[in-house]
């Protein structure tokens, strides 16, 4: 059996903050049990929930050399949905009210971190075969691994895989600091090794460091080896060419199905896709002050309020796409103060055709998917989104801008052959998404036998986590037979 350790700084249920607390929470339930043993570690935040805080027992405690300051590891753990899950903790670096403050504060936690997590492994007595790190905040993890660890006969022929969700955040700082800070030898810190543009880049170091390297789409991976996709590191990402892929995320049918999810207001199936659409649609509308009109395109976002989501192109059309009454919004999220205005500035103007819900509520998320017509996500870039998949699990019709993920998981509609699950334009452009949208109203209003199965050929796609996981164990296999 292949032991394999996932280290994260986040996952669910314990902690979320985006789309890689979903990824290191539910892709590990996934995996064949009868021939991996798959654990996940993660910091012990004061800011969880209490519930969860009170899962944990202790296992152990140690010091840990950290440049010159000796930092005391504590280690917990609880069983999860059949995963075992450790916890470091440390009231110094994971104490407040949130898991991640300032860049400076947090290139020491996540170095005292990365060095916990190998330290902790002989204590727990687990020698994964395969330590699948997850984001910048665990970029040190490969490079102790191969510096300061390979000579340590517990730690030979561990391999290590470095996983990207979102290259935008790179984990970068003063190099003179991360070297007080870490440890490392002086000749780590040069442009083939950690440092990047005058700092120290952690995620570079995983990159390099790292047996192999995936990101979460199969365009993705091409997309970071391009100027405009690599944020600065494209250069490295094409090094690294050979040891790059794209693993497409999943979600959990379990948790995402209109047949079963209690949050929805009625349970539906493709037999009866059409009555149980109309139902929740209407009850959506009136839980949200919409006009309750089923000829009406209902359009959800749910999202992040940032730049990347696209919300530029949103703003510019959005008196156009509410002018006429036939089209409504139902948005829910929070983000940039910019775009939280602009819903509300937008609801105040067009009253029962937009509703602009400025929170996160996950039951409210459910209701969005399954309610829904289509759902809008002209993203500028999508290493691979989630909520996509979300809405096509409910026969609700994506609208997407054609990059990342979005390009590789929705097949754009073709009135002629009859085929697709959803709508996409190619550019990063106001009139393109507009026309792409009311395209779509076209086909929704003028050809709804098309729309509903448009709509059922989405709910027949296969983006469960099981489809995810089996690309990963065919990694993690062909790295354990290379030694």
């Amino acid at each position: 059996m292949k032991k394999i350790l996932f280290v994260t700084s986040e996952a669910v249920p314990f902690l979320k903050t985006g789309g890689l607390a979903d990824v290191t929470g539910s892709l590990p339930k996934y995996f064949d049990k009868k021939k991996y043993d798959v654990r996940v570690i993660l910091p012990k935040y004061a800011c969880m929930e209490e519930s969860y805080r009170s899962m944990l027992r202790h296992v152990s405690h140690f010091y840990v050399d950290l440049g010159w300051r000796k930092q005391y590891v504590g280690i917990m753990m609880a069983e999860y949905e059949g995963i075992t899950y450790y916890f470091i903790d440390n009231e110094f670096y994971f104490a407040g009210d949130r898991p991640y403050n300032h860049i400076y504060e947090d290139v020491e936690k996540f170095a005292f971190f990365s060095k916990a997590v190998l330290e902790a492994l002989p204590v727990i007595d687990f020698r994964p075969d395969v330590i699948h790190c997850h984001d910048w905040q665990t970029g040190l993890v490969p490079v102790y691994l191969r510096t300061i660890y390979q000579d340590r006969a517990f730690y030979h022929n561990m391999k290590a895989v470095f996983t990207i969700h979102n290259m935008q955040f790179q984990g970068r700082w003063k190099l003179k600091a991360v070297r007080d800070i870490t440890g490392l030898p002086e000749r780590l810190f040069t442009p083939d090794k950690l440092e990047s543009y005058g700092e120290v880049n952690y995620l570079k170091g995983g990159v390099i460091y790292s047996d192999a390297v995936t990101t979460v789409s199969e365009t993705y991976a091409y997309e970071i080896t391009t100027p405009d996709g690599g944020d600065g590191l494209d250069g490295v990402m094409r090094m690294c060419q050979d040891k790059l892929s794209g693993i497409v995320n999943g979600i959990d049918y379990g948790e995402y199905n209109p047949q079963s999810d209690h949050s929805i207001y009625y349970l539906f199936s493709r037999d009866d896709f059409a009555e149980g659409k109309k139902k929740n649609k209407a009850a959506l509308q009136k839980a949200m002050g919409l006009n309750v009109d089923e000829s009406v395109m209902l359009i959800g976002i749910v999202s992040r309020m940032t730049e990347q989501k696209g919300f530029a192109l949103v703003e510019y059309m959005m008196d156009e796409l509410l002018g006429d009454g036939r089209i409504q919004f139902v948005v829910l999220g929070t983000g940039e103060a910019r775009y939280e205005n602009m819903f509300r500035y937008f609801a105040e103007k067009y009253p029962g055709r937009l509703s602009a819900n400025i929170m996160y509520s996950e039951e409210m998320a459910h209701k969005i998917y399954a309610s829904c017509d289509a759902f809008l996500m002209p993203s500028q870039f999508e290493p691979c989104g989630l909520s996509q998949l979300m809405s096509l699990r409910y026969g609700t019709v994506p609208i997407v801008r054609e990059t990342g993920g979005l390009k590789d998981t929705v097949e754009a509609y073709n009135e002629y052959r009859h085929t697709g699950t959803g709508f996409s334009f190619a550019n990063y452009n106001a009139h393109e998404m507009r026309d792409t949208i009311l395209y779509a109203l076209n086909i929704f209003r003028n050809h709804r036998e098309d729309w509903n199965a448009l709509a059922i050929r989405g709910m027949e796609k296969d983006f469960s986590w099981k489809t995810s996981a089996q690309k990963y164990e065919a990694l993690y296999d062909r790295l354990c037979q290379e030694y």
